[in-house]
């Protein structure tokens, strides 16, 4: 039986809620709605599936390999039998389970990307806001916490020529993952609408470091 495009987004929110239960708060369902409604807002202006991208967003983070003992294949796997499940295209399928595949961050380290289309632009963008800004913030110092590392050490310098192998495996203090990440991203979004967004977030996060390093230093 074929459902509807929106009988299926339904059936794959309840299926996220559900495994992303008890996840890091930086990684949950509500990280999920986040990257979805972002991912939306991106593609009224942009030329889309708008299903590859729903589903898409909803389904990038099913399996993060940082918490699945770096499995980096098991996403698009989870991913891919409950859309099969669901009878879906296979071509949907497979543009989906290459997005999940490829949108990482750390796939940027490759300099000879294997895939990439609008549709991953739109969510890539969206995922990428949801790690900058405010919230951007709250989920940085979150995992930080739960991996037990110290927020600041002024002797540990920020690695800005890492490799994919050194970033999977960083330990570093919190602090230094804004040089090593996060404000990397503004300069690289794809669509025209995240490049407006990141820029108010990024002078957002430039901003917090600054009265971070005075309250540090113990500057009044």
């Amino acid at each position: 039986m074929t459902i509807s495009d929106a009988q299926l987004i339904e059936a794959t929110i309840d299926f996220v809620k559900t495994e992303l239960k008890h996840a890091e708060g930086g990684h949950d369902w509500f990280h999920i709605e986040r990257v979805y409604k972002n991912s939306l807002s991106i593609a009224k202006y942009e030329n889309v599936n708008l299903t590859v991208v729903s589903l898409a967003a909803l389904l990038h983070d099913i399996a993060d390999p940082k918490f699945h003992n770096g499995d980096e294949a098991l996403g698009a796997r989870i991913a891919s039998t409950f859309l099969l499940k669901h009878n879906v295209d296979s071509e949907i399928i497979e543009h989906v389970t290459q997005i999940i595949d490829n949108m990482s961050f750390k796939n940027s380290f490759d300099l000879n990307t294997a895939f990439t289309s609008k549709e991953m632009e739109v969510v890539q963008d969206a995922d990428r806001l949801d790690a900058i800004g405010a919230i951007g913030i709250a989920r940085c110092f979150n995992y930080g916490g739960f991996k037990d590392r110290a927020l600041y050490n002024p002797d540990i310098k920020p690695n800005l020529n890492m490799t994919k192998a050194e970033y999977k495996h960083s330990e570093a203090p919190t602090i230094n993952h804004f040089y090593e990440k996060l404000l990397l991203l503004k300069d690289q979004m794809n669509t025209k609408t995240a490049k407006r967004m990141a820029l108010e977030r990024h002078n957002y996060m430039e901003g917090f470091l600054k009265q971070f390093y005075a309250e540090w230093e113990g500057k009044l």
